[in-house]
């Protein structure tokens, strides 16, 4: 049985456990503690180098990093990743905007923020300038179709929602993107969707910094 190594604060590792839910994959799950050194272990090191999760470890050994690169892995052949090859390469346009303008700042923003950790403010102003840029992006694009790649919820819609819809966790405030609002919306009635997000607070070692 394939194994997703997990971490449940996470939202890179929700995008996984989401997309598992929607297609009912089995596999086992090991939690990894990544403020407690687990990521860097030489065992988990030999799956991800980077030493973050998640990790995909197919039966036979093999394993599989980054996020979306899973995503796309896991959905291929699936209703969540267009056979076309124009439309499958604008749901991997936005997979690379999220890594890219998303979860860099939103995510980064969101980590300090429910963790208490204290950067510069020129830092940390800079992570929210770019936050509302990108959900103002967002707003614009989802203005004008239902989903972010076209007519049909994919993977992308999955990767944005991950950090962008909890904004409201790193600080910044929703209200004046109508139209991603009402993204919001239509992914959270998606069938199966988890609707649970586990706050930081729940590792008691998640204030400390993660090893370099």
């Amino acid at each position: 049985m394939p194994t997703l190594y997990d971490y449940l604060p996470s939202r890179n590792a929700w995008k996984i456990r989401q997309l598992l839910q929607h297609l009912g994959t089995p596999h086992r799950t090991v939690f990894v503690s990544i403020f407690e050194r687990e990521g860097r272990s030489p065992g988990f090191l030999a799956l991800n180098p980077t030493g973050k999760v998640p990790v995909w470890q197919l039966d036979d050994g093999r394993a599989l990093a980054e996020s979306n690169a899973i995503l796309a892995y896991l959905a291929d052949g699936t209703a969540y990743l267009p056979g076309e090859p124009f439309a499958r390469a604008k749901v991997h346009q936005w997979l690379s905007f999220e890594q890219e303008n998303v979860e860099s700042v939103i995510g980064s923003l969101r980590h300090w923020t429910m963790t208490g950790k204290q950067r510069a403010p020129d830092v940390v102003e800079g992570k929210r300038t770019a936050s509302l840029r990108a959900l103002a992006l967002l707003d614009r694009e989802l203005a004008q179709r239902p989903f972010i790649a076209g007519e049909a919820y994919t993977i992308a819609d999955i990767a944005l929602f991950a950090y962008a819809a909890r904004a409201g966790e790193a600080g910044l405030s929703l209200e004046p993107f109508p139209a991603f609002r009402a993204w919001v919306a239509r992914v959270e009635a998606q069938p199966g969707h988890l609707a649970e997000s586990q706050p930081y607070a729940i590792d008691p070692h998640s204030a400390g910094e993660l090893p370099a």
